[in-house]
């Protein structure tokens, strides 16, 4: 099985090709252009360098959010577009589970933890099967940390793991931070071999809380 996965809720675009579960390739670009201008160039370059069409792809994965509200727009319409035309199936992961799959597998549990500002984060808490263990957290700092405390031996990942003392004390220094296009793969792989598929229609972004714009709409009404 062919799949082609791309990531564009966080400042990295990314783009990866896989066979099953081995990675071919991972394509990465974070510089001053926005994702609407860089994803369908890293996604031909990563297609042509590959020798594969996109009617070669038996499934496009994607992640679908928390992180930018801009970022993962450009992705979902992007692969409801892609998926539409040539009738692929599309599996969706979102970026706190992409970014569990940067810990090697473990005893323990892993807390993703994504910057929300304003001292918010965006919080998952899988265990060493990368499952999730309750419903993910978009809240204050002390919340996150009141729900915490019923954990041991957590493994924290995820650029929000350095905006509070409490969490710089915590086992995160040697962890890839970003979000992988590639990590989406694999776990969309799994979710596939379960038996688990999506639609072009049925796919929908996870933003968690209201955008800026629409907190201030609410504040000023």
């Amino acid at each position: 099985m062919l799949i082609l996965s791309i990531s564009t809720s966080s400042n990295i675009c990314s783009a990866a090709l896989l066979k099953d579960d081995f990675v071919i390739e991972e394509l990465n670009i974070n510089d001053s252009k926005t994702h609407s201008v860089n994803l369908m160039p890293l996604i031909n370059k990563i297609l042509t360098s590959n020798n594969v069409k996109i009617s070669d792809i038996d499934l496009i994965a994607c992640d679908n959010g928390p992180g930018s509200f801009t970022g993962i727009r450009i992705g979902i319409s992007t692969v409801k577009g892609l998926a539409a035309v040539h009738d692929i199936p599309i599996i969706t992961i979102t970026s706190l589970q992409a970014l569990a799959h940067n810990v090697s597998k473990n005893n323990g549990y892993i807390c993703s933890l994504i910057d929300a500002r304003n001292n918010q984060v965006y919080c998952g808490i899988f265990d060493n099967n990368y499952s999730l263990c309750e419903d993910y957290i978009a809240d204050d700092f002390n919340t996150v940390i009141h729900i915490l405390n019923k954990y041991r031996d957590i493994t924290f990942v995820g650029n929000g793991c350095t905006l509070d003392n409490f969490f710089m004390n915590m086992d995160h220094q040697n962890i890839d931070s970003n979000i992988h296009s590639k990590n989406i793969g694999l776990a969309a792989f799994q979710k596939y071999k379960d038996g688990m598929s999506q639609t072009s229609n049925s796919i929908f972004p996870i933003y968690l809380r209201p955008s800026q714009a629409e907190r201030m709409s609410q504040k000023d009404g």
